[in-house]
């Protein structure tokens, strides 16, 4: 494809931000794809850091109890307060580093912080409803998913 229709395409399965005509000059849209280089490269070292960290606890705790995974919900819910209250309130961590680092990094270290910290939120906005709501739904639905995943796995 040649002349101006070719330059303004954006890229196979990314959608073009507001206003942005993706050219391959357009410095807007390069930080885009370096945005998702840097969260896919933070969810790869979530990701890691989860298993390590996990094992490592589980082989220290042994037991019944899940302490790894216990570990890894209670420092990722501690880890996104300091980066978040950085970030937003105290505006120390720039947008740049914010976004890879809270989702990419902390989302696949453990997404269990993402909503203690969304509930913790809607307590400060005065939403108690929603906040307990969040947290009672996500549990009672989640198990009830898992029971639903582990029927269907089993039948399959």
């Amino acid at each position: 494809m040649t002349g101006p229709s070719a330059a303004v395409l954006p890229a196979a399965g990314r959608s073009q931000p507001a206003g942005c005509e993706c050219t391959r000059r357009d410095r807007r849209c390069d930080d885009i794809d370096m945005t998702l280089a840097l969260i896919a490269i933070g969810g790869a070292a979530g990701a890691v850091s989860r298993y390590l960290i996990q094992g490592w606890v589980e082989d220290f705790s042994g037991g019944r109890f899940p302490w790894g995974t216990f570990a890894v919900n209670i420092s990722g819910s501690f880890f996104l307060g300091v980066v978040f209250a950085l970030a937003m309130d105290r505006a120390i961590i720039a947008p740049e580093v914010r976004v890879p680092l809270m989702i990419g990094f902390i989302s696949s270290y453990t997404t269990f912080s993402t909503l203690m910290l969304e509930s913790w939120r809607l307590i400060e906005e005065g939403d108690l409803l929603f906040a307990f709501g969040n947290i009672a739904l996500s549990i009672a639905i989640g198990m009830i998913a898992v029971v639903a995943g582990l029927a269907l796995g089993r039948l399959l």
